[in-house]
C-alpha cells in the first residue's frame, strides 16, 4: 500500500465493472428511493448506480478516493453522457492524507480565434449560437484533469479506468427515466447532427425510451484508443485533428492547435470558516467557491438555528443573502487569469457589511453589486453532475463535471462517440445579456481567446478540527450554489443527518430575474408569508441534484447520500 490509498486486497481486472436547474435535470421527479450507504473504509455518492458501482470496484481493487472519483467520472460519461463526459470539463477538489488540498481545474477554454463579439449578429446577441452547434464548444478539459489526478494522486492507471468504461459503452446499458426524458426533450436538436442522430436516435428518428439498451461502440473505441495512446491521442492526435477538421467544415473556430495548447491547472482553494468549521471551496473560474464562502460569512451574523429549518424567517434571510451574492457574481466574477476577482468578496468585514443590509421582515431590492475593500489590488491569482468519494486513508474528493446544458452543444464528432460541450454559453456573450440559465454576466466574464468561462460548480469540503466531515456539491446550473449552501446549513446549523439534510426543501434566488424559485414541498403558510414579505415566488416540483459523503463521528462510519430527487446511488465499503 502507499500513504494515499487503501490496502491492496484485490487486483484491478478488466472485467470489473427553462433556465434552469429543472432544464438540466430534464424535469426529474421527487420520490425515488435513494438510500444512504455507509462503510468503515470508504463511501461514494454519484448520480447513477453504475457509476457508484464503478467507484466502489476501484476502491475494492486497491484504489483510493481519487481512483473512485475517476472511475465514476468515466462511467458517467457513458451512462449519464447527457450531463458530462470527456467532451466537457470538471472541477476537482481533493484533500490528501497529509492534509494538503488540491484544486484541479479542468474547465474548458475558448478557442484562440474566439472574439468577444463572436455571438453578435446585426448588433444583437444570438444565444442560439452559444448553445448549439460548432461555435458553442469550448476546448474540453475533463480528460486532462482526470489524467493529472490519476498520475499524481491515484493508485490505478487511467488506462485501466478507460478500459473498464469502454466495455460498458460497447455492451450497452438500460436507459433510466431521466436519460430517456432528456433524449425526448432534445431529440430535435440532436437530429441536426449526423453522428449525434446515429447514436442517440433510432433509425426512424425517434428517441430511445426508458429501459431501451443504448450502445456506444464509437465511444468505446475512443476510450480504448486513449487507454493505449494516452491523452496525447485526444489532445495532440487523431481526436484533435478530427475535431479541428469538422469545425472548419461547419463554421466553428476550434482547431487542433487549441487542443494542443490545453492544460489542466492547479488553483489555490478558497478557505474560510463557518461556526467553527473550515470550508474549502474552488476558486475562479468557479463562482461557487467564492459565493458559498461569501454566503456563509453573511449568514454567520444571523441566528439561523433559532429560526428553524423551513421557516419563513430562514428562507427569507438566505434568499436576501443569495440576492446580494449573485449581484456581486454578475459584476466581479470571471476567470482570474484574465480578470481581477477581489479576495475581499469572502472577507468577514465585507460579509458583515452585507449582512447589515438585510431587512429581516421585508424583501429588499438589490439594484447592483457592492464593492469590497481593496477590490482593485487584492485579487485571486491568475448540465452537470457531481460525485463525492472518501476513504479511510484520509483522501476526500468533491468533483463536479459538466457539458453545460443537456447533451451540451448536441455535436458528436463523427467516428468518436464524444459529445461536445456548449460551455461558451457560460461567457457573457454581450453586456447585460443572459445565458441559458438566465444569469447576467459582466466584463469580467467576457469572451476572450484561451479564457475559461465562469462556472457555478461548487465542489466543497467541510472540515472540523482539521478532519474532513463532508464532501458535497451539486448539479443544476446556478442552483448549484444554493444547493451546496443549503446542504451545509442543514447539517451545521441544524445538526441534521446527511440524508435528512438533502431531503429538505430547496429554494434559489440569483438576483436576476427577481424571482424566488422554491420547491412545492414548502408549507403553504410559509409560501404565503414569503409573498407577504415581498418575494415573487415561482413554485417548482424540484431543484437540482446534490451528492454528498459525510463522516459520522459517533458511529465512526463514512456515509454516502445520493439526492432523493434523482436516480443516483451511494455505496459503502
Amino acid at each position: 500500500m502507499n500513504g494515499r490509498g487503501l490496502p491492496v486486497f484485490l487486483r484491478v481486472t478488466k472485467n470489473a465493472l427553462a433556465w434552469l436547474a429543472l432544464a438540466w435535470l430534464c424535469d426529474r421527479s421527487v420520490g425515488l428511493e435513494a438510500a444512504p450507504a455507509s462503510g468503515q473504509q470508504a463511501a461514494v455518492a454519484t448520480g447513477h448506480p453504475l457509476a457508484s458501482e464503478a467507484a466502489l470496484q476501484a476502491l475494492r481493487s486497491g484504489g483510493n478516493a481519487v481512483d473512485g472519483a475517476i472511475a465514476a467520472a468515466l462511467t458517467l460519461g457513458v451512462v449519464d453522457g447527457h450531463n458530462s463526459g470527456i467532451g466537457g470539463g470538471c472541477l476537482m477538489l481533493i484533500r490528501l492524507p497529509d492534509g494538503s488540498m488540491v484544486a484541479l481545474d479542468g474547465r474548458e477554454t475558448a478557442p484562440a480565434a474566439a472574439t468577444r463579439d463572436m455571438f453578435m449578429r446585426e448588433g444583437k446577441p444570438t444565444p442560439a449560437l452559444s448553445q448549439t452547434g460548432a461555435l458553442a464548444v469550448g476546448v474540453p478539459g475533463a480528460l486532462a484533469a482526470y489524467d493529472y489526478a490519476a498520475r499524481h494522486y491515484g493508485r490505478i492507471p487511467l488506462r485501466t479506468h478507460l478500459t473498464i468504461a469502454a466495455q460498458l459503452a460497447r455492451n450497452g446499458f438500460n436507459l433510466n427515466r431521466t436519460y430517456a426524458r432528456c433524449l425526448t426533450e432534445t431529440a430535435e436538436a440532436l437530429s441536426r447532427f449526423e453522428a449525434s442522430r446515429s447514436i442517440f436516435l433510432k433509425p426512424d428518428g425517434t428517441p430511445y425510451r426508458e429501459g431501451d439498451v443504448l450502445t456506444q461502440p464509437d465511444l468505446a473505441r475512443t476510450y480504448e484508443a486513449i487507454a493505449e495512446g494516452g491523452i496525447e491521442w485526444f489532445y495532440r492526435g487523431r481526436f484533435a485533428e478530427s475535431t479541428g477538421g469538422w469545425m472548419k467544415t461547419h463554421g466553428g473556430l476550434m482547431t487542433a492547435g487549441d487542443f494542443e495548447r490545453y492544460e489542466a491547472k492547479l488553483r489555490e482553494p478558497v478557505r474560510t470558516t463557518y461556526r467553527g468549521y473550515e470550508i474549502v471551496g474552488f476558486p475562479p473560474p468557479s463562482s461557487g467557491g467564492v459565493h458559498v464562502a461569501q454566503l456563509l460569512s453573511i449568514l454567520e451574523h444571523l441566528d439561523l438555528k433559532s429560526m428553524g429549518p423551513g421557516s419563513a424567517d430562514f428562507i427569507h434571510v438566505v434568499t436576501e443573502s443569495l440576492k446580494l451574492a449573485f449581484a456581486d457574481r454578475a459584476y466581479w466574477l470571471g476567470d482570474s487569469d484574465f480578470a481581477p476577482v477581489p479576495r475581499g468578496l469572502v472577507s468577514e468585514e465585507y460579509a458583515g457589511k452585507l449582512a447589515k443590509r438585510i431587512d429581516l421582515k421585508r424583501a429588499s431590492p438589490v439594484p447592483q453589486h457592492d464593492v469590497p475593500d481593496r477590490a482593485g489590488d487584492d485579487v485571486f491569482g491568475k448540465h452537470t453532475t457531481h460525485f463525492s468519494v472518501a476513504d479511510a486513508a484520509g483522501t476526500w474528493v468533491a468533483c463536479t463535471a459538466t457539458l453545460n446544458t443537456s447533451f451540451g452543444s448536441k455535436v458528436v464528432i463523427p467516428g468518436t462517440g464524444v459529445l461536445l460541450n456548449n460551455q461558451m454559453d457560460d461567457f457573457a456573450i454581450a453586456p447585460g445579456a443572459t445565458n441559458y440559465f438566465g444569469l447576467v454576466g459582466g466584463e469580467a466574464n467576457a469572451v476572450a481567446p484561451g479564457k475559461r468561462p465562469l462556472s457555478s460548480m461548487s465542489p466543497t469540503l467541510v472540515l472540523k478540527e482539521g478532519r474532513p466531515v463532508l464532501s458535497v456539491g451539486a448539479a443544476g446550473g446556478p442552483t448549484i450554489i444554493s444547493q451546496t449552501l443549503l446542504a451545509i446549513l442543514y447539517t451545521v446549523d441544524f445538526g441534521m443527518p446527511l440524508d435528512e439534510a438533502l431531503a429538505q426543501p430547496r429554494f434559489h434566488h440569483q438576483w436576476q430575474p427577481d424571482e424566488l424559485r422554491i420547491e412545492k414541498s414548502v408549507k403553504p403558510k410559509v409560501l404565503r408569508e414569503l409573498e407577504r414579505r415581498g418575494h415573487k415566488l415561482k413554485v417548482v416540483e424540484s431543484l437540482g441534484a446534490t451528492q454528498a459523503v459525510g463522516w459520522d463521528a459517533k458511529k465512526r462510519l463514512f456515509v454516502g447520500v445520493p439526492d432523493p430527487r434523482g436516480e443516483g446511488k451511494a455505496e459503502g465499503l
